[in-house]
């Protein structure tokens, strides 16, 4: 799955990988939903750098669309809020 994570690139990340994502992804709601700062930026930066670990960096040029686009680390709760879909920023 490519995954964008913006301002950043994107990111070739294996299928296996997608439920330990997932599971940091539900924290990340979690986070959003208390409405608590720190624990979603802790949550935040949690998901980002398991991407970043799991992902392989496709390069600059690469013209394959993302399935997936996480936001930035320093976006504000509000904007990753409106982001999140039924099934939060990474469907099961």
């Amino acid at each position: 799955m490519i995954v964008r994570l913006m301002g950043e690139g994107q990111l070739d990340v294996a299928a296996d990988d997608l439920s330990s994502l997932n599971s940091l992804d539900d924290e990340l709601e979690a986070a959003i939903e208390s409405g608590d700062e720190t624990t979603f930026r802790a949550a935040l930066h949690a998901l980002l750098e398991n991407v970043r670990k799991v992902g392989k960096p496709l390069p600059a040029d690469s013209l394959a669309p993302s399935e997936l686009i996480l936001p930035p680390a320093d976006a504000h709760i509000d904007e990753v809020r409106s982001m999140l879909g039924n099934e939060g920023l990474i469907p099961d």
